[in-house]
């Protein structure tokens, strides 16, 4: 199974700015059949970034999404719009959950992309609190359960599940706690055994696991080499050339 490495650019980055830092990317980066590199970069550049990239080295995905297809809901993209420009959609992400998201609106808009032929990154994770009560399982599992409501044992296979845990996430003020390689065994332990007691292990063979916690290239090689972890979900680190250029490096060496 391929390895795959997403930018999510979050609100960053007006047209002009993206098309030149995608220009830099792909300056640093080559095709790799092992590695498959996606960037989210916000809605408004999409279509602008759609026409020029590389499709050999980049898809590109969207950050949110409504859970309808058209319909009176100003400032909502769906997941109609997004076909022919996206292939992915992150789904259910910890700051649109802190916003107000709930888990019923997750499964909804979860189906809306499998149903739309887009493959969904669905975002789970716990926060600080539930971390240091010992309920990452548990909030984990729940999650997990209830973003799949909607989906039937085939189409859960061809999703990506990315864990989050909040209190790793860097958000800007420079304080980041770093997961260890077991608290994302852990996690993972426990999204494995939810999916293979729902749909049974061959059901969940294709699923993809990222680790989406503050990755930097500093410690992008740990995270690969857990076991369990098919890629990386990077937030503030794909805003810089250099640093996301090198974890996709990092991760096409660890693929040769």
């Amino acid at each position: 199974m391929n390895k795959l490495i997403v930018a999510n650019w979050k609100m960053n980055l007006a047209p002009g700015a993206a098309s030149l830092l995608v220009k830099r990317l792909d300056e640093k980066i080559k095709p790799d059949a092992g590695v498959e590199v996606v960037i989210c970069p916000p809605t408004l550049d999409l279509y602008p970034l759609a026409r020029e990239i590389d499709r050999k080295k980049f898809k590109l995905g969207a950050q949110n999404v409504h859970y309808l297809d058209e319909g009176p809901y100003t400032g909502e993209t769906s997941p109609q719009m997004l076909r022919g420009l996206a292939d992915y959609v992150i789904v259910g992400h910890s700051e649109r959950r802190a916003m107000g998201e709930t888990d019923a609106q997750v499964a909804k808009k979860l189906a809306a992309v499998v149903r739309n032929g887009l493959i969904p990154i669905l975002c789970i994770g716990e926060s600080l609190h539930d971390h240091e009560h010992n309920l990452a399982s548990k909030v984990v599992v729940d999650q997990l359960t209830a973003a799949l409501a909607n989906l039937t044992a085939e189409e859960v296979g061809g999703i990506v599940i990315a864990y989050e845990p909040v209190w790793s996430i860097n958000h800007g003020d420079g304080h980041v706690v770093h997961a260890t390689p077991e608290n994302i065994r852990f996690a993972y332990r426990a999204i494995r055994s939810t999916l293979e007691e729902l749909y049974g292990e061959g059901g969940i063979a294709n699923v993809r696991l990222l680790y989406g916690g503050s990755t930097d290239p500093d410690h992008c090689q740990a995270y690969l080499e857990t076991e369990y972890v098919d890629g990386l979900l990077v937030g503030n680190a794909s805003l810089n050339y250099e640093s996301f250029s090198k974890i996709v490096l990092t991760a096409q060496r660890l693929e040769k």
